[in-house]
């Protein structure tokens, strides 16, 4: 493996864990899309920052870029509060607005420069290596990585000191302020530091996959756990999985790096979403199934217990006593009996000890819930 290769996969895994962390309160506070807002409304903060300084390697971008990042989130809440349109409307209208300007403000200006419309989706991880970053003409590797790390610092930083303040403020902003801190400070600061990360990684890996490093592992966190702390952590690992095992994907592929990384991230997201313990569609069914044999094994059992006489507890005549369809009644019964909840003597169902035991343990979870 050369050098490039790993400084490659170092950089994604950087920018994933930066955004997956991010991402987790963006998806808590339900203004997860916000990411891809700022991602495609900073380019006329580039541009601007470029006409002042005409230096593409000027730390002006980054903060013009932020700062419109923080223009951005402001215009979105301020149509929100107008009541006329929800908030998934404001920002479908505020980003493809600021993108289109930034567009209009290369083409008009800077004519001669070559937009790559693919590149700033898309992005290409393959090139970052290539940036270096020198300091006294000595060579300290990708420029992207410094800046990536020193987000990332940044970010674990604030979030130590600040742990308590985000997660109150994510789950309710009243109890927040009753407590002595201001939500709306602690807001705006996840939406700069949103705005920092997305344009500190905006330049190496696109906007498709900033987006996608912000929202979907925090999605599949989501869906694994409701402990903020193992959120997080869930979040990261799954954002550093999929960087690595996406870039060797493409590296066997010969394909889109930045593509390759979202098909994984994708596919984890869809293994999860089907198998989660908690909220996976396939578990829900499973569980749902379990639910009903119990309930109608508690129904036989309950039927049982109540009545002494031979024929309510007659094999020949249970689908009519209970109101089953006969297949119902035989199928529960041999559940029943597999379960040593039941035994048969002479075509007569009794009730056994487990049978006993398990009635009034479930009757009195069932009371308790």
């Amino acid at each position: 493996m050369s050098l490039s290769q790993v400084e490659i996969q170092l950089i994604a895994v950087l920018v994933s864990l930066c955004c997956s962390i991010l991402g987790v309160f963006l998806v808590l506070r339900k203004i997860a899309m916000i990411s891809d807002a700022i991602s495609h409304s900073i380019l006329p903060g580039i541009v601007l920052g470029f006409f002042i300084t005409e230096d593409l390697n000027s730390p002006l971008l980054i903060l013009m870029a932020a700062l419109m990042g923080m223009f951005t989130v402001l215009l979105v809440e301020w149509i929100q509060k107008t009541k006329l349109v929800k908030e998934d409307t404001s920002i479908g209208i505020v980003f493809p607005a600021l993108f289109s300007i930034g567009i209009i403000m290369i083409t008009r200006s800077a004519g001669d420069v070559h937009l790559d419309t693919d590149a700033v989706l898309l992005g290409e991880l393959a090139f970052a290596p290539f940036d270096r970053f020198f300091f006294n003409d000595m060579n300290l590797g990708p420029k992207a990585l410094w800046v990536m790390g020193i987000i990332f610092v940044i970010i674990i930083s604030l979030l130590l000191l600040f742990y308590k303040e985000l997660k109150v403020s994510s789950f309710d902003a009243g109890l927040a302020a009753t407590l002595g801190f201001s939500p709306i400070i602690i807001h705006y600061l996840l939406m700069f530091l949103s705005s920092v990360t997305i344009v500190g990684a905006f330049d190496a890996v696109g906007s498709v996959l900033v987006v996608g490093f912000m929202i979907v592992p925090a999605a599949i966190a989501y869906l694994l756990t409701n402990d903020l702390k193992q959120m997080i952590i869930i979040s990261m690992l799954s954002g550093a999985v999929s960087a690595i095992a996406g870039y060797w994907l493409a590296h066997s592929l010969d394909a889109s790096i930045a593509g390759s990384m979202m098909a994984v991230l994708g596919l984890i997201f869809l293994i999860v979403y089907l198998f989660s313990p908690l909220e996976g569609r396939f578990t829900k069914k499973i569980r749902h199934k379990r639910k009903r044999q119990e309930i109608s094994l508690l129904t036989l059992l309950i039927h049982l217990q109540s009545h002494e006489e031979k024929s309510e507890k007659s094999v020949n005549h249970l689908q009519e006593h209970i109101n089953w369809d006969e297949l119902k009644a035989n199928r529960v019964l041999k559940l029943a009996v597999n379960k040593n909840f039941v035994d048969i003597n002479e075509g007569v169902i009794h009730i056994t000890d487990t049978g006993q035991t398990f009635t009034r343990l479930k009757v009195k979870e069932y009371l308790e819930e």
